[in-house]
C-alpha cells in the first residue's frame, strides 16, 4: 500500500477538512515557521501510531470546540492496493469485493479522536458499502449467521467452500446484485472480526510502516523520540517476516490451549461444574520486543551524543538505505523527516537531501520532509511541493504547485538561482559542483590542445548548479532565464545501467525540458565519473581500478582511491589531459570515430552564437 493524502479535521489548525496529497515518491512541506508543516507529521505519527506519538485534549482545535464539535480527525488514503486480501481462512478476496473502497476507488481510513480527552474514539472506513441492511452487516456476521442469511436469500448451492466465510458473502453479493451502495463510516475497531482476529488486525498488518525523526531531540533513555534511528531498522525486520511471526504465534496458542485444555478435561472428570465454567483465552497478544542501539568506545549511546552527531548518524542510515536493494516485503516504508537542516552544517544538509532523494526513488519508499530553508526547498522535485502559508484569517492552507504556487513559495522562503547569471551569455543547467568541474575543464583543456576556439568561459557559457532537472531551483533558475532572454539548457547524467526508477526519472526530465523548447544533453555512459582515465587514477594513487561505461564508476573510484563518491571528478577530472579526454569519449558512428565530448562543448558553444 501506499499513502496517497492525509486529511485533518479539527486537528489543530486545521479546522475544516484540509487534504494534504502526498506524492509517490517525495513530498517537499515548505513554508514559514509555525505555519502547519509538523503537525502534518504529526498527525501521521498520530495515525500510524508511532513510538513517542502521543494525542491529548489540546489536538483539538479550539475554534471548532467553542462551535461545538466534539471531535477531531485524522483520515488517510491509500492506493497501489495488494491484489488479494485475506480475512478468512486463507481464502483470497479484494478490498473491492468486500466493498471497502471510497467513491475514488482507494482505501480510506478514518480515525475519530475525542475533544475532551483526545483518546481513540472509532478506526473506520469511509466506503461506498452496501445500502441494504443485511448486505451492510455481512462482514459482521459469524459463520452461523452468513449459513441462515444464505438459506433465505437461497443461495446455498452457489457457495464454493461453505467453510469460508467469504465465500458466502460473495454468494449472498452475487445474488443481490445489482447493489446500490452509499457513503458509509464502517467502524473496524469493533464487531468485524474473522477467525478470532479483527478485520482490522488484517488491514494493519498490510499498511505502510511510518517513522518521524524530529526536528527537537531530547537527550533522555526515556524519551521514544531520542532514540537510535537504527531501531528502525528492527520494526522493518518484523514486518519483513511478519508471516513467520504469526505462524509461530499460532504454534504458540495451539500449543498453550492444548495444554488448558486436557487440563479442564482432568478437571472435568473431578468437578465438571467448575470445568464448564473455565473458558481458556490468551489476555493479550505477544510482544516482541527488540532494543538496539549504537555504543562509541567510550560507552555513551547514540542518544546521549550531541543533536548534530544524532542527525549525522541519521544521515548515514538513510545513506545505508539508499543502497540497500528492496527484496523481500512488498510493504512500504514511509520516512517523515521534520526539518532535516537541524543541528547539520551545510554541507551535510545537502548531504542528507541528496540521500533521500536517492532512497525515494526505490519502490516501497516514500520520503515526506519539512523544511523552510531555501537551500533544500530549493532540491524538492517541484510535483512533491506542498506549500504550507496562512489565509487572512489565519487559517492555514495547502497549495499544490503550479506557476503562481511555485512563485508565491519561492519568493517566501527566497529561493534564488545560483550567482553567475549575470554574466551569461547562456546557461547550461547542471545537477552537481562535480558537473561544473567536468564541464568547464573539458572545455578548457580542449582549448588548449587546440580541438576548440574558445572555452565556455570565453563565450559566457554559465553552468549553474541547479540539483537536477524538475525542483523548485530548476524552475526559478529557468523562469530567470526566460526572463532575461537567455539561452538555456540541460546536461545530466544518463544514469544507463542503473535501475529502472533512475531511467525513468532522466525521460521525464528529458520530456519536459524539450517540451518547453529547450535542448536537452545527457551523458553515452551511465556518469560522468565513467569518462575518467584509469591511467591517471593509478598514477596519483598507485592502484589500478577496472570498471565500464555503465557500472556505478563514482562508487568503484571512491571506495578503490578512499575518496568521497562525491569528490572523485573534482580529485582527479582536472588531471586529464585534452587527449585523454577525446580517447575516453571516443565512440562509433557508422564507420566514424567521434569524441562525444568535445562535440557536447561544440554544442554548448553554440548557445552564445
Amino acid at each position: 500500500m501506499r499513502l496517497k493524502s492525509v486529511k485533518l479535521t479539527n486537528f489543530r489548525g486545521y479546522r475544516a477538512t484540509t487534504v494534504v496529497p502526498i506524492d509517490e515518491a517525495m513530498t517537499g512541506i515548505v513554508g514559514r515557521n509555525d505555519y502547519g508543516k509538523s503537525t502534518i507529521l504529526e498527525a501521521l505519527a498520530i495515525f500510524f501510531e508511532s513510538d513517542g506519538a502521543k494525542v491529548d485534549k489540546s489536538d483539538m482545535n479550539c475554534f471548532s470546540l467553542a462551535d461545538g464539535d466534539e471531535q477531531f480527525e485524522i483520515a488517510c488514503e491509500f492506493d497501489d492496493l495488494p491484489d488479494t486480501l485475506i480475512l478468512d481462512e486463507n481464502a483470497e478476496t479484494t478490498f473491492a469485493q468486500e466493498y471497502l473502497l471510497n467513491a475514488d476507488g482507494v482505501l480510506e481510513i478514518v480515525k475519530t479522536f475525542k475533544a475532551s480527552s483526545g483518546k481513540l474514539e472509532r478506526t473506520a472506513i469511509r466506503c461506498q458499502h452496501p445500502a441494504d441492511a443485511d448486505l451492510a452487516k455481512l462482514l459482521s456476521f459469524k459463520m452461523a449467521e452468513l449459513e441462515k442469511l444464505g438459506e433465505q436469500r437461497e443461495v446455498v448451492d452457489q457457495v464454493v467452500d461453505k467453510r469460508i466465510a467469504s465465500h458466502w458473502r460473495q454468494a449472498v453479493r452475487s445474488a443481490a446484485e445489482p447493489i446500490f451502495c452509499q457513503e458509509t463510516l464502517l467502524d473496524v475497531s469493533k464487531g468485524i472480526s474473522a477467525e478470532n482476529k479483527s478485520i482490522w488486525d488484517r488491514i494493519q498488518d498490510r499498511l505502510p510502516i511510518f517513522a518521524l525523526f524530529k526536528a527537537d531531540r531530547e537527550s533522555s533513555d526515556d524519551d521514544a523520540e531520542a532514540k537510535n534511528p537504527l531501531q528502525q531498522a528492527v520494526k522493518e525486520a518484523q514486518a519483513a517476516l511478519q508471516h513467520e511471526i504469526r505462524s509461530l504465534e499460532q504454534q504458540i496458542e495451539a500449543s498453550v490451549l492444548d495444554v488448558a485444555n486436557r487440563t479442564l478435561d482432568k478437571l472435568r472428570e473431578i468437578a465438571p461444574e467448575l470445568a464448564n465454567e473455565l473458558t481458556p483465552r490468551f489476555k493479550e497478544k505477544p510482544r516482541w520486543t527488540f532494543n538496539f542501539t549504537l555504543d562509541g568506545e567510550n560507552g555513551i549511546p547514540i542518544n546521549k551524543r550531541g543533536s548534530g552527531v544524532r542527525r549525522l548518524i541519521l544521515l548515514n542510515f538513510f545513506r545505508a538505505e539508499a543502497e540497500k536493494t528492496v527484496v523481500g516485503t512488498k510493504r512500504n516504508v514511509i520516512y517523515g523527516i521534520e526539518e532535516p537542516e537541524t543541528s547539520q552544517h551545510p554541507n551535510f544538509q545537502m548531504s542528507l537531501m541528496r540521500a533521500l532523494l536517492e532512497l525515494s526513488s526505490q519502490v516501497n519508499r516514500q520520503i515526506i520532509v519539512t523544511t523552510h530553508v531555501p537551500a533544500l526547498a530549493g532540491l524538492i522535485p517541484i510535483e512533491g511541493i506542498r506549500y504550507v502559508t496562512k489565509e487572512e484569517d489565519g487559517i492555514p492552507i495547502v497549495k499544490m504547485p503550479n506557476d503562481d504556487v511555485l512563485k508565491e513559495a519561492a519568493e517566501s522562503l527566497g529561493v534564488l538561482p545560483e550567482s553567475g547569471m549575470e554574466r551569461a551569455k547562456g546557461v547550461v543547467l547542471v545537477e552537481g559542483k562535480s558537473d561544473v568541474t567536468f564541464l568547464r575543464h573539458t572545455a578548457n583543456i580542449l582549448k588548449a590542445g587546440g580541438h576548440l576556439e574558445s572555452s565556455l568561459d570565453d563565450a559566457g557559457i554559465v553552468p549553474i548548479l541547479i540539483g537536477g532537472c524538475g525542483n523548485v531551483k530548476h524552475w526559478v533558475t529557468l523562469n530567470l532565464a526566460d526572463d532575461l532572454g537567455l539561452p538555456w539548457c540541460v546536461f545530466l547524467d544518463s544514469d544507463i545501467g542503473g535501475s529502472p526508477e533512475q531511467t525513468a526519472s532522466l525521460a521525464k526530465r528529458k520530456q519536459e525540458v524539450e517540451a518547453r523548447g529547450r535542448l536537452f544533453y545527457s551523458t553515452r555512459k551511465r556518469e560522468i565519473e565513467n569518462y575518467l582515465c584509469p591511467d591517471v587514477i593509478e598514477v596519483q594513487t598507485g592502484l589500478r581500478v577496472k570498471f565500464t561505461d555503465t557500472c556505478d564508476a563514482k562508487k568503484i573510484i571512491g571506495q578503490t582511491a578512499r575518496v568521497k563518491a562525491d569528490d572523485v571528478i573534482d580529485r582527479f577530472w582536472p588531471l586529464m589531459t585534452a587527449e585523454q579526454i577525446l580517447q575516453r569519449s571516443m565512440y562509433q558512428d557508422g564507420g566514424e570515430q567521434r569524441s562525444e565530448l568535445k562535440e557536447l562543448i561544440e554544442k554548448l558553444l553554440v548557445l552564445a552564437a
